[in-house]
């Protein structure tokens, strides 16, 4: 929580630091979200967590509300 509030108070390399700690997350919910696709699909999870990371990381900071708010908004992406 506290990383996602200090990318969202602009602080230099908050981003970079948050990145590790959400990574695996992020990618767990990606493979969910791929599983529920039609057979073919040749997204990989990795390839959405970036596309993910890189639309969360230019949109100007939501306020996040916490862990749960910012992981529910990386999955709607």
């Amino acid at each position: 929580t506290r990383a996602l509030e200090a990318v969202d108070a602009g602080v230099p390399q908050a981003g970079d630091q948050l990145m590790p700690l959400v990574y695996g997350e992020l990618r767990a919910l990606a493979a969910a979200k791929l599983r529920s696709q039609p057979p073919g699909m040749t997204l990989q999870a990795t390839a959405l967590v970036h596309e993910a990371w890189l639309k969360l990381a230019r949109s100007p900071g939501p306020g996040w509300r916490g862990r749960q708010h910012f992981f529910r908004a990386a999955a709607d992406g």
